[in-house]
């Protein structure tokens, strides 16, 4: 594309490899013609100079998303753009509108899914990354918006990734405008669940591929006029129906005949199947399996596929016996018969195999062997009947196989669309084609013929779309292009399809005369076009012919030209097959027409392919196109494997380089103005320095080059091939005048240096050697010095020595006499020490001894005196145990009393009386005999005292000894009588003892009687309180019929004639109570009378006039008036909540079974919010419904529940429940309430147990504050949206200006318009926050709005980002990051009341935007990365940022090549353990609060100060509202 002139010495360029295609290398010498390129591999390269292309050297290190950006649009441009890319795991790239798709091999599951769904919709084309989404919205949105039908062209080879792209589309265009299909599957759902029984039938093995598709396959995606998918169809096109019959090694046949010979053996045995190498239709190549492909298993999956589908078993079963048909037909072989040219069966394996297809097909085994053997041809004459030679037996033998096979596959696809269900009305369709691609392989015959003559028509319609886009594009920019010429492949489809002449209509010709063979087919094309460019003959071979197509040179071998072509007709097939027993088969071949049955017709496959071609190009033409071209970069299958030979060759067949070449023939190089100054002003930097328009500076660096051919657009400069290495030369040239210019004054600043460096060093030297000489003389003079000090100081050192000596040897004397002294001293204290421990351990044994004796009296005192405490304490239970018996009586009164109340406690309370009574016998028994035993105790022990007080008053009265012999006598007699009574004692004391041990055992155990006894008197007594429970809901449910009836008491004295004399009564005062009138705030319990009903009457107001329920009407009805108005705030509150609770609360409305009031003021709320754009009204309800929820949840509970207040706590005797139920009850609980006022003021809110009513106004009033708070929350989203999309990438205006000059003027107004939009979003967010200020907006929610408006700033920030490669630059890095300072700054000025954690929400788009403006980013590890620098960021997010980095500012580069490779190796292990590698975030729009969270950040509020609007300020149902608490 460049000319020769361009390349100069120092020249990158691109030149042909036999291995890598092309390589880049410089041009390191130029001699003439010739062109010697040092490669980037380490070669050197001679070659022509035309053969050589230039390279851009400023390319992305990223490559680009959009290839007509490129600066030279040739094929190693392309090819590198791709290999890039590919590299970064970016499979897609465009060309114009054209999407390229390499296949990954390898799971990308970050690419798709509904987030990127959610990126892609409604985005302009070229905005975001290059994606198959992004053409499915263009079609869907050019076929709503013009209402024209589109379709989306997959193309590419075998192993490109055209079904799974197909997939991609159909997922897309249902998630726009999918509806629910039958069983509540979608219709793309239904679509891809045909998929496997399409691919079991028309997909086979290739040269290329396992699992290739041998049929175009065109999916009409159906809408209706709102763009919902409404149907869709499956259309088959071009089916390969010669591979039925004749496969090649290494390919095979469809999958349909290996799945079923591999079926359970049940359906083998059924069908007769065996090995696939036994059929003639599988046995001509050696391929029978495929890696990793189990049959039986796919055999099964295509059952339930077919389940899936709508086919019925005896369909299916149908279905197979045709399949096993065609294989036993295959076997069928004939020999010559007995008569010239007849032909009959070979052997009786024939005759097995001919015998098992007429079951299989249910028709007669002798016409069906007639109907091969034998033809009837019809004259006008008679009815022939002739032989068939064994040949032409073979030939329709093939012919009936692919004819029932092509029938079977039309069938399948008629009962997929009926099954998918399509829509007749529809007017609008999006059409998908997958069809297969161009194929050139050693061996092509006649289906490579009819593939490529497809992919022929496709090109033609793609070179007419390309040549279109091209006029738009030059229109859209104003140029002339009136002199481009269009290159179309025409003659190429003239030579194909030409009547008469063209190559198919010369085939179908020969196949029409029985004499012709392929020699003389080959002949008569070579005669044909002898002189046709396109057409050329081999020079070795006398039946092959060479086509040059758009994509190359294709040999093609016409061997079987002919047999393949051929495709009668016949009429003995169609009456056979037509009269069978099966309607299925019968089905397939309906009877046709009586002039076409009667005889036997030529049809031409090559005819038909034409004609099926001729509708799709026909449908095709009707659609708006889009092209998708498949890549498949190796033949191994493997990933990250990018072959440059297969990639280019299939650039080639998919057309891409011919759009290519289109593009070229007129302006293949389009720069924008600001890019084309970027790069070539410094060609004329004096352009630059004036304020002109971009347009004039453009054109003038253009004319002082000298260039011819370019033109100027409205946005663009448009550059004819080769006009851009030109420029670059040119700026090559000025890059190197500058660069050796800069060298020179380096080299300067270099000698100048080493010069003075040289000086300097000289200077140092000079200086060191005087220093050195000094130094010396020094030392002399410092040795001298020394000397005397050395004699001075050995002189002083031997005194001192001498001295030293003569006071060591005084020392020792005085030492060892000290010594001696010290150890007689010593001696004499350690005896003294000695003498003291022997008395103080003596002293200490004596005290302890006393000690001891003491402690033991004391211990015998204590026994004794807490014996007389202990029974002192059993007197005071004895006691206890009486009253607890009197009180037993009590309980047995009270009981009397309840079971007078209710008929259902008597037997309940005979049976507790009765073993309360049997309890109390028994407890009286156990103490009778305890007392007694005690009693026995007590005497004994008395008795027991006083003998031994008679003993000892005896000792002592006894006189003292004397030494009169008869008086020692008779004391020793009475002493001895005084033992011997002692000794009885001693032994009745004994058994005193045991007795009373006996007593003391009794007692225990009756002791434990008496527990369980208590035990069961427990459980009793919790079937009482149950019973209470529901004695007290009873006389709930009597209270409120007693309010009822007071009610209509009322109305009907309204009504009588005695109400004029009840009026005429003065009106009753009623003291509100005090600590000085009797009230009970203090908990005193008085006695409270109810008010008789006809007290109750006298206290309502004077002269009633109206029902008590059409006045409760009439302030409903004003209280939704007054709340209807905007009544503001008092003190921070909200007047209207405050009013809404008041009056509930006075009305009692939380208590009553049915209300309306809750429904009017729910209603009332939602007209105010209903379809409100104001965030005015609606934060005005958002902080009334919030105070209102507020006082809900503090006052109401459910009824029935467990109590919440201290004064509502169980009692634990029947009395204290029986009079907490009647505290309980709505009468008593109006004795708080007087006149609408609480006892305690309205500050200290009670709790209500509130009804149904109650409950459902507080859930709807829950439900209308999330509903409330989302919408304000939407409404500042909307907002900030598309100041989000200007905020994300920085104005290209503001960066153009700065490249102009550098004047503090420019570089002020540059800044102020670059962060305008950021100064927008923070202008928002103040106004926003002002708004819910005013309306005094609990702060807990405006922290939770602001938390979820920064998330979703960092959501659409951080999505943008990964999404758009334009973004992800140094300078826009640091333009995101002064916006987000703004940001910052907003929420310091906020405070942290009202900001709370919203900084911290921008967590992932700060740490990414760091990342983009940090330095030396190659130095950077990736432990560091993911640690250090961006902790937050999954790897799949840091490897995309990693991967679309470009800085346009400095011109670094990205993250090591090792990095790379380490966060692809992680980013497998995740796809492999299955872990989420979505690199998008997602916006969270739910409510992040509950009820409990409100309840417990807002505080107390008091309500009591607030004043009733003037609406119903002088109401006197409203009195009770102006009233204060004391």
């Amino acid at each position: 594309m460049a000319a020769p002139d361009n390349i100069v010495v120092g020249s990158h360029v691109w030149v042909e490899d036999p291995v890598l295609a092309w390589v880049d290398g410089e041009v390191s010498r130029i001699n003439g013609q010739e062109v010697h390129v040092h490669t980037t591999n380490g070669k050197t390269v001679v070659t022509n100079v035309s053969k050589v292309l230039p390279k851009d050297t400023e390319a992305p290190p990223g490559g680009v998303d959009d290839m007509t950006k490129l600066s030279y649009l040739h094929e190693p441009g392309v090819l590198q753009n791709l290999a890039t890319r590919y590299e970064l795991n970016e499979i897609y790239t465009y060309t114009g509108n054209i999407l390229i798709a390499v296949n990954p091999f390898q799971r990308l599951p970050h690419l798709y899914g509904t987030h990127m769904m959610e990126q892609y919709k409604g985005a302009a084309f070229g905005e975001l990354s290059p994606h198959v989404f992004a053409v499915a919205d263009v079609a869907y949105r050019a076929m709503i918006n013009e209402g024209k039908s589109n379709s989306i062209l997959v193309s590419g080879e075998s192993g490109a990734g055209k079904t799974e792209t197909t997939k991609m589309l159909m997922q897309y265009l249902a998630y726009l405008g999918g509806r629910s299909g039958t069983e509540g599957r979608t219709v793309e759902q239904q679509v891809l669940e045909s998929n496997p029984v399409l691919e079991a039938f028309g997909n086979a093995k290739t040269v290329r591929n396992n699992n290739s598709s041998r049929f175009g396959k065109f999916v009409e995606i159906q809408f209706d006029k709102s763009g919902r998918i409404s149907g869709a169809a499956v259309r088959t096109y071009l089916l390969e129906r010669s591979r039925v019959c004749q496969i090649s090694d290494p390919e095979r046949n469809y999958h349909c005949f290996y799945l079923l010979c591999s079926a359970p053996p049940e359906d083998i045995e059924k069908y007769k199947l065996g090995n696939p190498r036994s059929f003639h239709y599988l046995n001509q190549s050696n391929c029978y399996q495929l890696d990793g492909v189990n049959d039986a298993h796919e055999y099964l999956a295509t059952r339930r596929a077919m389940d899936i589908v709508g086919i019925s078993e005896p369909e299916q079963e149908a279905i197979f016996r045709v399949v096993a048909a065609i294989l036993h037909l295959g076997n069928i072989e004939f020999a010559k018969g007995k008569e010239i040219d007849s032909s009959v069966l070979k052997d009786e394996k024939s005759r097995f195999h001919l015998k098992m297809t007429a079951e299989l097909l249910m028709c007669d085994e002798k016409s069906l062997e007639d109907a091969l053997c034998r033809r009837v041809m019809v004259t006008p004459e008679e009815v022939i009947t002739r032989d068939l030679d064994p040949v032409a037996a073979m030939i329709s033998r093939d012919g009936l196989a692919k004819t029932i096979y092509s029938r079977l596959f039309d069938w399948l696809v008629d009962k997929i669309n009926v099954s998918i269900g399509q829509d007749p009305n529809s007017k609008s369709l999006i059409g998908v084609l997958d069809i297969y691609g161009f194929e050139s392989f050693k061996s092509n015959s006649f289906e490579q013929f009819c593939i490529n003559f497809t992919n022929e028509k496709l090109q033609q319609h793609f070179n007419q779309h390309v040549f279109k886009m091209e006029q738009e594009e030059y229109t859209k920019e104003e140029i002339n292009w009136s002199y481009i010429e269009f290159i179309d492949n025409q003659d190429v489809l003239d030579l194909i399809e030409k009547k008469p002449g063209g190559i198919i209509a010369l085939l179908d010709e020969a196949c029409m005369f029985p004499k012709s063979t392929h020699e003389t087919f080959a002949q008569k094309l070579y005669q044909t076009f002898a002189k046709n460019k396109r057409f050329i003959k081999p020079k070795l071979s006398r039946t092959n012919f060479i086509i040059s197509h758009y994509a190359g040179e294709v040999t093609y071998q016409a061997d079987l030209f002919l047999d393949k072509n051929k495709d009668y007709v016949v009429a003995e097939h169609q009456d056979l097959l037509n009269a069978s027993k099966c309607p299925f088969v019968a089905g397939l071949f309906p009877r046709l027409p009586e002039e076409s049955s009667k005889s036997s017709k030529f049809s031409s496959i090559g005819t038909r392919f034409k004609q099926q071609l001729q509708a799709l190009m026909e449908t095709l033409n009707s659609t708006e196109p889009h092209y998708i071209r498949c890549v498949k970069p190796n033949n191994v299958l493997k990933p990250s494997i990018f072959e440059n030979f297969n990639v280019i060759q299939q650039l080639r067949c998919g057309g891409v380089l011919e759009a290519i070449r289109i593009s070229c023939a007129g302006y293949p190089t389009r720069r924008t103005f600001y890019e084309f100054l970027h790069r070539f002003g410094v060609l004329a930097p004096e352009v630059l320095d004036g304020n002109s328009d971009e347009v004039v500076e453009c054109k003038k660096i253009l004319d002082k080059i000298g260039l011819k051919g370019y033109q100027i657009g409205k946005t663009k400069v448009f550059l004819r091939a080769g006009q851009m290495a030109e420029l670059d030369t040119r700026r090559a040239v000025v890059l190197g005048n500058a660069a050796r210019a800069i060298q020179r004054q380096i080299r300067t600043h270099i000698a100048r240096k080493e010069f003075i460096a040289l000086r300097k060093a000289a200077i140092q030297l000079q200086s060191f050697w005087r220093g050195e000489v000094a130094r010396q003389l020094y030392e002399n003079m410092r040795r001298d010095a020394a000397a005397v000090k050395v004699q001075k100081n050995l002189r002083k050192y031997l005194a001192r020595k001498s001295y030293t000596r003569l006071r060591s040897s005084s020392i020792a004397i005085q030492t060892g006499l000290r010594t001696m002294a010290a150890r007689n001293e010593f001696r004499f204290r350690k005896q003294t020490k000695a003498a003291i421990i022997i008395q103080a351990q003596w002293r200490c044994h004596r005290d302890y001894s006393h000690y001891k004796s003491l402690k033991h009296s004391a211990i015998t005192y204590q026994c004794a005196w807490r014996q007389r405490i202990a029974r002192r304490e059993l007197r005071k239970l004895k006691m206890a145990a009486r009253e607890t018996g009197a009180l037993k009586e009590a309980k047995d009164k009270l009981e009397k009393r309840v079971e007078e109340l209710t008929w259902r406690l008597q037997l309940e309370k005979r049976l507790r009386t009765d073993l309360e009574e049997a309890k109390a016998l028994e407890v009286a028994k156990l103490q009778d005999s305890l007392h007694a035993m005690q009693a026995q105790v007590e005497e004994a022990h008395s008795l027991l005292v006083k003998e031994r007080e008679a003993a000892r008053k005896a000792i002592e009265e006894a006189p003292p000894v004397i030494k009169e012999t008869p008086v020692l006598v008779q004391d020793t007699e009475k002493i001895d009588a005084l033992s011997a009574e002692v000794e009885n004692l001693k032994v009745l004391l004994q058994s005193e003892k045991q007795r009373a041990d006996d007593t003391q055992r009794n007692f225990v155990e009756a002791q434990e009687e008496n527990g369980k006894l208590v035990k069961k008197l427990e459980g009793a007594e919790g079937k009482v309180d149950k019973l209470q429970d529901s004695l007290q809901r009873l006389e709930e449910k009597l209270t409120n019929l007693e309010s009822e009836n007071q009610v209509l008491r009322q109305q009907s004295l309204t009504m009588s004639p005695t109400s004029k004399a009840l009026a005429v009564r003065p009106k009753t005062t009623i003291i509100q109570r005090s600590p000085e009138n009797g009230n009970i705030l203090n908990g005193e319990t008085k006695a409270i009378t109810l008010a008789t009903p006809v007290q109750r009457e006298v206290e309502v107001e004077e002269k009633p006039q109206k029902s008590l329920n059409e006045k409760q009407q009439e302030n409903q009805d004003l209280l939704i008036k007054c709340i209807s108005q905007d009544l503001g705030f008092a003190g921070g509150k909200p007047i209207a909540a405050c009013i809404i609770y008041k009056c509930l609360l006075h009305w009692r409305s939380f208590e009553v079974e049915r209300t309306s009031v809750f429904d009017r003021i729910i209603q009332n709320i939602g007209s105010a919010i209903e379809a409100q754009e104001s965030n005015d009204v609606l934060a005005y309800w958002l902080s009334n419904a919030s105070t209102l929820l507020l006082l809900l949840q503090r006052t109401l509970k459910a009824t029935g529940a467990a109590s919440m207040t201290p004064q509502r706590r169980r009692s634990s005797s029947l009395f204290g429940r029986i009079s907490q139920g009647i505290r309980a009850s709505p009468q008593s609980a109006g004795f708080s309430f007087i006149n609408g006022r609480m006892i305690s003021g309205m500050d200290d809110l009670r709790q209500v147990e509130a009804k149904y009513p109650a409950l459902l106004f507080k859930q709807q009033l829950t439900a209308y504050l999330e509903k409330i708070y989302g919408m304000v929350r939407d409404n500042l989203k909307k907002e900030i949206s598309p100041l989000l999309g200007l905020c994300i990438q920085a104005p290209r205006t503001s960066r153009a200006s700065l490249v102009k000059g550098t004047r503090s003027q420019a570089n002020y107004e540059a800044q102020k318009a670059l962060i305008a939009h950021w100064q927008s979003i923070v202008k928002s967010l103040n106004n926003f926050l002002k708004t819910l200020k005013a309306n005094y907006v609990p702060s807990f929610l405006v922290r939770k709005v602001f938390n979820q408006i920064f998330s979703f700033i960092n959501v659409q920030l951080f999505n943008s980002l990964l999404l758009r490669r334009e973004c992800c630059s140094f300078s826009n890095g640091e333009y995101v990051k002064a916006g987000l300072a703004e940001l910052e700054h907003w929420c310091y000025e906020a405070t942290e009341e009202y900001a709370g954690s919203a900084w911290d929400e921008l967590k992932h788009i700060r740490q990414a935007v760091g990342f983009l403006v940090i330095h030396q980013k190659p130095k950077k590890t990736l432990n560091e990365i993911t640690r250090d620098l961006c902790p937050v960021l999954s790897i799949q997010q840091i490897y995309r940022i990693s991967t679309m980095y470009w800085d346009d500012k400095y011109g670094t580069h990205s993250v090591s090549s090792e990095v790379i490779s380490s966060m692809r190796v992680m980013m497998t292990e995740d796809n492999n353990n299955a872990v989420s590698s979505s690199f998008l975030l997602d916006d969270d729009s739910s409510i992040p609060f509950s009820v409990d969270d409100i309840s417990k950040s807002l505080e107390q509020i008091d309500i009591s100060d607030i004043d009733p609007p003037p609406l119903i300020r002088e109401n006197s149902g409203f009195m009770f509202l102006s009233q204060r608490s004391e």
